[in-house]
């Protein structure tokens, strides 16, 4: 589903001594489809904004259009049920909200709510544990008797049952070791492409952001800062440190490397390590050369 926020504002307790801006005329559009980080410092706005995207929070000033439904500051909305329904969010930390007495009456508790038929919620508490890599013999233990990452797919599980066509990803991966944040990742850049889901990522992995990201939104003071896709914002380094952001390891190298040696390897999502075995590899085939 497209997305479009226009002139979109939010404050936090008006009109009283706590007041707080949290989001300032905010434009912007997210095309149907696409895999979108959204980054910036604490306080910039980041989480407010997800809470727009299923109708947690209504605007105080614009509009938000998700698909066919939107969210109009002073306007009541009815269809906020079919909006959920629609958007599947991650928070951070997931596996906290397990309270299930087994892993698939936890995945099975969203469709249930919703009102689907029990042969329907079945079909999908299997297809959700199969989505996440979760094997079907854990369906009937309790989730608090798994692994810490084990909890998290459950987790997971249970927002991909709601089928949802937007996925929204509020730090996915905090907590977990390097091995375990990259299986996360990589699992949902997977489910991205298989169900041609939008998905909606905040972090704070700029790596993460550069790897999986087809475009990128910088937010800060609760307005739109930078935008675009992953190489033109990377390059942009003063600009990124204006806002207390790094730049990924992988583009200093890049930078390190043409700022050093003069060669400009373009970057198709190489590791450090497999870039420079492509210097080394260069350097010799000159030296070979001469």
């Amino acid at each position: 589903m497209d997305i479009r926020f226009d002139k979109v504002s939010y404050v936090y307790q008006p009109n009283s001594p706590f007041e707080h801006r949290a989001l300032n005329n905010l434009s912007f559009s997210i095309e149907s489809g696409s895999f979108v980080a959204i980054i910036g410092h604490t306080g910039s706005g980041k989480s407010t904004l997800l809470q727009h995207l299923n109708g947690l929070v209504q605007p105080t000033d614009g509009e938000v259009t998700i698909g066919p439904y939107q969210l109009k500051a002073g306007v009541k909305n009815k269809q906020l049920r079919e909006l959920r329904e629609k958007v599947g969010v991650v928070f951070q930390y997931p596996e906290h909200q397990l309270f299930e007495e087994t892993v698939a009456k936890d995945i099975a508790f969203g469709p249930e709510n919703f009102g689907v038929d029990q042969e329907e919620v079945q079909a999908r508490v299997k297809d959700a544990a199969k989505a996440t890599q979760l094997d079907n013999s854990l369906l009937d233990r309790s989730p608090f008797d798994l692994s810490g990452g084990q909890m998290r797919r459950v987790a997971i599980s249970g927002v991909l049952a709601m089928n949802p066509e937007v996925l929204v990803l509020d730090e996915p991966t905090a907590g977990l070791d390097p091995s375990g944040q990259r299986e996360i990742m990589e699992m949902f850049n997977r489910l991205h492409e298989e169900k041609q889901l939008t998905t909606i990522l905040v972090t704070h992995s700029m790596e993460d952001a550069l790897s999986y990201a087809d475009h990128i939104l910088i937010l800060n003071h609760g307005e739109v800062y930078r935008e675009g896709p992953p190489l033109d914002i990377f390059k942009q380094k003063e600009a990124l440190e204006d806002v207390q952001l790094d730049v990924p390891e992988v583009i200093e190298f890049l930078s390190k490397v043409k700022e050093q040696h003069g060669v400009e390897i373009p970057y198709e999502g190489q590791t450090i390590a497999e870039l420079a075995k492509e210097l080394a590899e260069m350097v010799r085939g000159g030296r070979d050369h001469e």
